[in-house]
């Protein structure tokens, strides 16, 4: 129980490290520990008892788990510290060091590589159609990647949603706001689905 409090730790250790999702719950690393701990102590209890293990996978078959996980990182973190319970549970001590190692430093670096350019959402307001060409050219000539996600139209003017990977920096957006007919540009980081 103490090794997988402990393995518990090291698997909270690099969620916390790796985190790159909007809102970072505490209470779900807690989880993480008590998960590996909790596992490995139905495992040790399991494996003692051929007729308590029955039992078991009959309650634990009727278990449903009804919170969402809203990061894909999550449920390899579940699946992980669920792992190491089963692993030390089992009396495979090593296998559970030696794996929590290999996974705990592959998760480091692979999300801690920085892959491609920041994607960012370019949000502009205009008046007409003169102002929109104006402010489309320049966001041509100064991403290196742009894709127009949506455009509306109606009476008041044009607003138009831009996916796009800047050059340098985002000094552009302040030139596109000079634009004469554009009411608004807002620029927003964008982590969610990436450009092909």
């Amino acid at each position: 129980m103490g090794l997988s409090f402990a393995i518990g730790l090291f698997i909270y250790a690099v969620y916390k490290k790796t985190y790159s999702g909007v809102m970072y719950s505490n209470a779900f690393g807690v989880s993480l520990i008590s998960m590996s701990m909790i596992t490995s102590l139905v495992i040790i209890a399991v494996t003692s008892n051929v007729v308590l293990s029955l039992g078991m996978v009959g309650a634990l078959s009727i278990v449903r788990f009804r919170t969402a996980i809203k990061e894909p990182m999550d449920i390899a973190f579940l699946f992980w510290a669920i792992a190491v319970g089963i692993v030390l549970g089992a009396g495979l001590i090593p296998l559970a060091i030696i794996g929590s190692v290999i996974i705990g430093v592959i998760i480091i670096l692979f999300s801690t590589r920085k892959i491609g350019d920041t994607p960012y959402i370019l949000v502009v307001s205009c008046d007409g159609q003169n102002a929109e060409k104006q402010a489309g050219a320049l966001i041509y000539n100064n991403a290196k990647k742009s894709v127009l996600k949506s455009k509306t139209v109606n009476s008041s003017g044009v607003e138009f949603t831009y996916e796009v990977r800047v050059k340098n920096d985002t000094d552009f957006v302040n030139s596109i706001s000079e634009v004469t007919g554009v009411n608004n540009v807002v620029l927003v980081t964008y982590n969610g689905e990436y450009m092909s």
